[in-house]
């Protein structure tokens, strides 16, 4: 049996440096220290620590995406919020999927943008078998891997 393994993809550098004077939404970026820590950072994949200075900005993955790909998302074209360093960070350091020890939706999308469906997982070790599921289906493009509690968009995995 052939073990396959997944690679979360933070937020693109190039859409980082955008991110952080404008996002998605058009709002001037502002960036605020973080007291407590724990806010789940999209550059680097990694829960903030105290002190550190972030963002709170609106990101539209599947918009970003569309304008790699050529897809034409239509109305699965949604923004929300993401935390990122409000500087350029070093990015993720290791390969293991990050964000896992909560649950999370697994929404897969054809290579159009649109939804193809999606999965609850409940335990971190599920989360490799239901990238599995989903890339076993030919016409899942990519996975979204979102928080269930906000809804939040966490990263993506891509086919290959």
């Amino acid at each position: 049996m052939t073990t396959i393994s997944y690679t979360a993809r933070p937020i693109a550098p190039r859409a980082l440096k955008e991110l952080r004077t404008t996002d998605d939404a058009g709002r001037r970026t502002d960036g605020f220290t973080d007291a407590e820590g724990g806010s789940p950072l999209r550059c680097c994949l990694r829960h903030s620590e105290p002190g550190e200075r972030l963002a709170l900005v609106s990101y539209a993955p599947l918009r970003r995406w569309a304008s790699e790909t050529g897809a034409t998302p239509g109305p699965y074209d949604e923004q929300g919020p993401v935390f990122i360093h409000a500087e350029e960070c070093a990015g993720p350091s290791g390969d293991a999927l990050p964000f896992t020890g909560s649950h999370r939706t697994v929404r897969r999308y054809s290579a159009e943008g649109r939804i193809l469906g999606g999965r609850l997982v409940g335990e971190p070790g599920a989360f490799q078998r239901a990238l599995r599921e989903a890339f076993d289906d030919p016409a899942v493009a990519l996975v979204h891997v979102r928080a269930v509690e906000y809804g939040c968009f966490l990263y993506e995995v891509r086919r290959g």
